[in-house]
């Protein structure tokens, strides 16, 4: 494996930090890398969630207190080194599809990638969170996409909230539009959920592709 430098590791909320570090290979949207603390160890893969070109990779990470990766990696500092196993994926959307785009949780990075790359035409973003502070770069979404950027809060209201998870909101749509294609990036359980409501409300199956995180 590959040592890497961090850069800077910023906290974004209670157990949610974005780890930057030098990394001077190409790379599409949507693709994922594979993190180590240590060299001897296997690396996790972490969906990348900045644009290509700056020769800087960022991920973004939930600080799980049992594992073994994550209280490590929220613990680096600037100058510190971990462990890359290179890019990987195919999770990618070209920029003239037309997409919902429909992420759980730390699941928005590829689509984060996606939209800071200008791959916003034709795009709607679904977003599902526990609490209001779980909408990470939305204030960069929210001008660009307006109406087309849905958040689905679970445990808190807001303004401009739907208040429940987002496979309630697909459930409480009449119609989803079938020329669209329709990129799901979170936990097994969500995607499968998902899918299956696409599915039922006359998606085709080929048209739903899915990133799952673990």
């Amino acid at each position: 494996m590959e040592k890497i430098t961090i850069i800077n590791n910023l906290k974004i909320t209670q157990n949610v930090n974005i780890i930057s570090f030098h990394y001077d290979v190409d790379y599409l949207p949507g693709q994922v890398i594979g993190i180590s603390e240590d060299p001897l160890l296997p690396p996790r893969l972490y969906s990348i969630c900045n644009a290509p070109g700056n020769r800087t990779i960022q991920i973004l990470f939930d600080i799980k207190s049992e594992g073994r990766l994550t209280p490590r990696l929220a613990e680096k500092k600037p100058g510190d080194y971990a462990y890359s196993g290179g890019i990987t994926g195919n999770f990618t959307c070209p920029d003239n599809e037309k997409a919902f785009w429909i992420a759980a949780g730390t699941g928005i990075a590829p689509f984060a990638s996606m939209f800071f790359s200008g791959n916003t035409a034709n795009k709607y973003l679904i977003h599902g969170g526990r609490n209001l502070e779980s909408f990470y770069f939305q204030d960069d979404f929210e001008p660009v996409l307006r109406d087309k950027y849905i958040r689905c809060c679970t445990r808190e209201k807001g303004k401009g909230i739907f208040n429940g998870r987002l496979t309630n909101w697909l459930k409480e749509q009449n119609e989803l539009p079938a020329d669209y294609k329709y990129y799901l990036c979170g936990s097994a359980e969500m995607v499968v959920q998902t899918r299956d409501i696409l599915v039922s409300k006359g998606i085709a199956f080929d048209s739903i592709m899915a990133e799952i995180y673990f």
